[in-house]
């Protein structure tokens, strides 16, 4: 990841997520029941390496003594981590431990807002400054984008899925289209 920082001259924006598919957690390797617990020391891990000289962690899942690693990312302290999900208890993994929230749309905005709104409470309530929120997988709907940005959200993701390049371009305009009407 720091390497695609350097590359990206400083842009990388790191998602990650604890998983939703309990097969495929369980044939590689992962407990189900421990995979937040695991992902939190990977990030907090990771925020070492990416932040000090000689690192070093230790927790229940994840521990090394004095590692080494370059190059270093660009943006600082590190890039920002993006925690997903859209469970119950996302809002405390977000605070204690990302920088940002990127929760998929479900189809409801006024729900999602509302967690967007949730979320930023629970931020101040910890004595953090607002969250950043980058929706994943909006629908090309104007009067969405504001509705969530008036909540709080800085950033919304449109899925574009494999295709023949004739449907991706077309959808591509589509959606360039639907954002100049929210930007104009």
């Amino acid at each position: 990841m720091a390497t695609l920082d350097l590359v990206s001259g400083g842009r990388l924006l790191f998602g990650v997520g604890a998983g939703w598919n309990l097969e495929e957690m369980r044939n590689h390797g992962t407990d189900p029941d421990r995979r937040f617990g695991l992902m939190r020391e990977r990030v907090e891990a990771m925020k070492a390496i990416w932040t000090e000289e000689e690192a070093s962690y230790s927790g229940r899942y994840v521990s090394f003594e004095r590692i080494w690693s370059w190059p270093k990312p660009v943006q600082q302290p590190h890039p920002p981590v993006l925690v997903g999900g859209n469970g119950k208890t996302v809002y405390r993994r977000v605070i204690e431990f990302g920088d940002a929230w990127i929760p998929n749309y479900l189809g409801d905005v006024e729900k999602l807002a509302g967690r967007i709104e949730t979320l930023q409470r629970h931020a101040a309530e910890a004595g953090r400054d607002p969250i950043p929120v980058t929706i994943y997988g909006v629908p090309r709907d104007p009067a969405a984008f504001e509705r969530w940005r008036d909540a709080g959200a800085t950033r919304c993701l449109f899925y574009l899925p494999a295709a023949e390049r004739d449907e991706v371009e077309e959808r591509i305009e589509r959606c360039a289209e639907a954002v100049s009407s929210f930007v104009s």
